[in-house]
């Protein structure tokens, strides 16, 4: 497995949370918010964790944490602020509204690194999730040009770049649900 020294964990937590009314980041389960079970997920696997949002009330995690370099842009800006930011050759971005994600569901994505890889996401469903990928510090430049000519839609950017995924197995799906109403909380509160 990829040594942890050249990856970086990039937490994205700078959504407008429109149709939860709140910051997702910070919505509870199991009494923790949200973004600690990215950061305990992360943890084993990385040397850095750098949260990318505009919310100063993040610092309470005591982790790095960087603005939008382009604000309103979106999750293209929140990627590529985490990339810019980054120290390692390897980053693996996470939205801050996945709270049951684990250490291995993204082990999947670093046993999945080869030569010719940019980014390498997970697909469940036949849905493709480039907010729980690894990508290469490489797409950065990619990320900036994009986002230069005014494209906001991260799918997009990311088929620019070279992509590979990595197709969970049915009974895995459930970890990477994303929570983005009071009803998904609910379904998953039992």
């Amino acid at each position: 497995m990829m040594n942890k020294k050249n990856i970086t964990g990039i937490i994205l937590s700078g959504g407008k949370s429109s149709r939860m009314g709140t910051d997702k980041g910070f919505l509870l389960f199991e009494n923790k918010p949200f973004i600690q079970h990215s950061i305990n997920a992360l943890k084993p696997l990385v040397s850095e964790i750098i949260i990318v949002s505009n919310n100063a009330n993040y610092d309470v995690f005591k982790l790095k944490r960087v603005e939008d370099s382009i604000e309103n842009a979106g999750p293209v800006a929140g990627i590529y602020s985490g990339l810019n930011e980054s120290k390692t050759e390897y980053n693996i971005i996470l939205s801050c509204d996945i709270p049951l994600i684990s250490s291995e569901i993204l082990k999947k994505l670093i046993n999945a690194i080869d030569d010719v890889s940019e980014v390498i996401q997970i697909e469940s469903d036949g849905k493709t999730m480039p907010l729980i990928a690894l990508y290469k510090k490489s797409c950065e430049e990619t990320f900036l040009k994009l986002l230069k000519k005014g494209e906001r839609k991260l799918q997009v950017v990311v088929n620019t770049c070279q992509v590979k995924n990595v197709t969970l197995h049915e009974a895995d799906a459930c970890f990477i649900k994303n929570i983005n109403t009071k009803n998904d909380l609910k379904a998953i509160i039992k």
